[in-house]
């Protein structure tokens, strides 16, 4: 069985996708099999990992309105991106219909975890970007992830986006969706003291907090712009080390070589 990490926050702009590539490219970098799902109609995921001329093998939306015949599957709509062992289920701007016009639909909110439980074996690990709305693939990624990994800007406003989030893990649970939830500091600048002070604040939550932090990193934006995931191509920078701490957090057993770091 795949392990499978939701990516999310009820707030844009926290950092969700280079969390979600960043976690990716480390676990394929160290030669796991890797695939990376994007639930966000702005695909921020799949811009960065895809390569121009791609081929068009479909989107995740052709899991929720699939066309006659046999329904895809998540292995059959995987791509290959420029790194090896990591594959990418690519969204697309219709996604943000699905609610609208499959709302209503029963079973709508176990789309993804039916697919997961098919031909997905050859994946170690699943990341889920998520969208920073609760809707239909909100709902999707939460009742279908092993772990729900919060990314929180360490500014004020995104403390609130955080409650959100939490309250949306309650509403899940009281459904009996149940998850391993773990904050993480994200776009961290120690030399602001708003930054110091939402991270005392942090600690204040009743929920599990990374002892780290991503800290802010030009060179995530310069990696999307490159199409690599960043420790594919700087992994010795300081965010691309910061996630290699953070996925040793995640998989304490994991074994990570020298050559992983530079």
């Amino acid at each position: 069985m795949s392990t499978v990490w939701a990516i999310a926050n009820l707030k844009g702009g926290v950092g969700k996708t280079s969390t979600a590539v960043s976690l990716a490219g480390w676990l394929s970098r160290l030669g796991r099999r890797v695939l990376l799902v994007d639930l966000d109609p702005q695909g921020s995921a799949t811009s960065w990992l895809s390569p121009p001329g791609a081929e068009d093998v479909g989107s995740v939306f052709d899991l929720f309105q699939p066309a006659a015949g046999a329904p895809p599957t998540l292995a059959g709509l995987a791509r290959p991106t420029a790194c090896g062992g990591l594959h990418l289920v690519p969204a697309d701007p219709v996604l943000a219909t699905l609610d609208r016009h499959c709302g209503a639909r029963p079973g709508m909110g176990l789309v993804l975890h039916q697919a997961l439980a098919g031909r997905v074996g050859r994946y170690s690990h699943v990341i889920l970007d998520c969208p920073p709305v609760l809707g239909i693939l909100l709902v999707n990624a939460l009742a279908a992830a092993d772990r729900v990994i919060v990314p929180v800007q360490t500014e004020f406003l995104a403390l609130r986006g955080l409650d959100r989030m939490l309250a949306t893990l309650r509403m899940m649970h009281r459904h009996r969706i149940e998850a391993e939830t773990l904050v993480v500091p994200t776009l961290f600048d120690r030399r602001t003291r708003a930054s110091r002070h939402c991270l005392e604040r942090l600690q204040g939550y009743a929920v599990r907090r990374w002892a780290g932090q991503i800290p802010v990193d030009t060179r995530l934006r310069e990696a999307a712009e490159l199409g690599r995931p960043l420790p594919w191509w700087r992994p010795a920078s300081r965010a691309a080390l910061a996630y290699r701490q953070l996925l040793a957090e995640l998989e304490p057993a994991l074994v990570m070589p020298e050559r992983a770091a530079g």
